[in-house]
């Protein structure tokens, strides 16, 4: 099946499962022929339906709840219930159970195509090493979370570094433009439950953000509270497109909220499903941290190695599959994930050539 024809039959079965906005959908096209970065991350339904034909061995690798679409830009901070700065992965909308080597190869492909952007500057071999080394510590250590506040102060310059300017946020919060139509009774309850008080008055607005879910319904509650500003999200899920992939078989049940209370993590008490909706608070450093927002001086091979011990952080949620892993992992030869990158990142260059194209 072509990249266009995937497309369009995932968008049908999507639509079945939620509201699909024509102008974001449209928007998202557009993004995907931009380049091959966003594209990546714009098509997890189509790395899902490939990813075991051209990675038949690893795709039978001992299974976890995993992250499923997991890149480098799929990372961010929030303030736990103590109000600590926690860094991790900050989006499960695919989450799903599959081999644990999806997540490792998945993240070196995002690796490798935005070095090739210039958006890291790093040998792809040495991404891939970064990576199975932070993932390797991450299994021994038995999940430790990152907090960023006495430990990995190199981390927390990364985070809260000038780009994510508390006064830039929410310029571009404040710039959303205010709904005037009526949104699901679900959103809005959702919103207003995660209110720091009953009854504040707020403006709603639709956000557009993300590749992976431009499309689906973003409402997003704005209000002033005792001196400054606040503001929730309300994102529709769906399934992951892992069931889509399969043909409609497997479990339909979303699992954003099982795999971010299994993992070994510090959990934001301001994220939470309800129903067909994950609600959150956004706030400057309860966000996504871009490529672009880093600061020019970084060991990147730090952090990539951070991002590798955050990935076995979310796999200790699947507490008896981790003795096959160790065990998996053991018997792979020393150049295992750079070589399911190069084959993996040649198909999806492919499906963007195509994609550009027409």
């Amino acid at each position: 099946m072509r990249i266009k024809k995937a497309t369009k039959k995932y968008q049908a079965w999507l639509s079945k499962h939620l509201k699909l906005l024509e102008a974001d959908v449209e928007l998202k096209h557009a993004h995907m022929a931009e380049d091959p970065f966003p594209f990546l991350r714009a098509t997890f339904y189509r790395w899902a339906q490939i990813w075991p034909e051209v990675c038949p061995d690893l795709a039978k690798a001992p299974s976890v709840l995993a992250v499923g679409d997991l890149h480098v830009e799929n990372f961010g901070t929030w303030r736990d219930i103590e109000g600590r700065l926690i860094w991790g992965i900050n989006d499960f909308d695919e989450a799903y159970s599959m081999a644990y080597a999806n997540d490792l190869v998945r993240l070196a492909v995002s690796a490798h195509l935005a070095i090739a952007a210039n958006h890291l500057v790093v040998r792809a071999e040495d991404a891939c090493v970064a990576i199975l080394e932070g993932y390797r510590e991450g299994l021994a250590a038995g999940g430790q979370p990152f907090v960023l506040e006495e430990n990995h102060q190199w981390l927390r310059e990364v985070a809260t570094n000038e780009l994510r300017d508390p006064v830039q946020f929410w310029k571009k919060m404040d710039a959303l433009p205010t709904l005037k139509s009526a949104i699901p009774k679900s959103a809005r309850q959702g919103l207003e439950a995660l209110m720091p008080e009953r009854g504040l008055p707020y403006r709603l607005a639709h956000r557009v953000a993300g590749l992976g879910s431009l499309g689906r319904e973003r409402y997003v509650a704005l209000a002033e509270w005792r001196g400054g500003k606040v503001a929730r999200e309300a994102k529709a899920l769906a399934p992951s497109a892992c069931v889509w992939a399969k043909g409609g078989k497997g479990a339909q049940r979303i699992l954003y909220e099982a795999i971010i209370t299994s993992a070994a993590r510090v959990t934001d008490p301001f994220v939470h499903l309800r129903g067909r909706w994950i609600v959150r608070r956004l706030a400057p450093h309860c966000s996504r941290i871009e490529l672009a927002a880093l600061p020019k001086k970084r060991d990147e091979e730090r952090l990539l190695r951070a991002m590798g011990f955050e990935t076995a952080n979310v796999h200790q949620g699947s507490k008896g599959a981790l003795k096959a892993v160790r065990r998996d992992l053991g018997k792979r030869p020393p150049n295992w994930l750079h070589e399911a990158v190069k084959g993996m990142a040649t198909v999806v260059m492919e499906d963007w050539e195509e994609w550009r194209k027409e």
